[in-house]
């Protein structure tokens, strides 16, 4: 069973999508020192990624996100917030992704 699981409803579509989870990457590579793997399908993605007391993959659907994670001993204390804050980087990237869709 997974520390933090996170899933996200929306109707970005499978391309803006990918686009939003890239995004997440390159903010978690470079704020987070996370390394990021993204392994595109045919109808969803897998962005795995992993830090030093971390695991998890990012799933990328047409219709939502899912992300779970395994934190690692010295991280589990902190797993509720963890999981709020990812939560709430999710939705706002989410919402702004959407509201773009609908500019266009």
């Amino acid at each position: 069973m997974s520390d933090i699981n996170v899933r996200k409803e929306h109707g970005l579509g499978l391309a803006t999508a990918r686009k939003v989870a890239m995004k997440w990457a390159e903010h978690a590579e470079k704020k987070l020192d996370v390394e990021c793997t993204m392994l595109e399908g045919d109808t969803s993605d897998t962005l795995e990624f992993k830090r030093a007391g971390v695991t998890g993959q990012m799933i990328v659907a047409a219709d939502h996100f899912e992300i779970t994670a395994k934190l690692g001993f010295l991280f589990k204390a902190f797993a509720s917030q963890f999981e709020a804050e990812t939560r709430k980087q999710l939705d706002e990237a989410v919402a702004k992704a959407e509201a773009k869709v609908k500019k266009a």
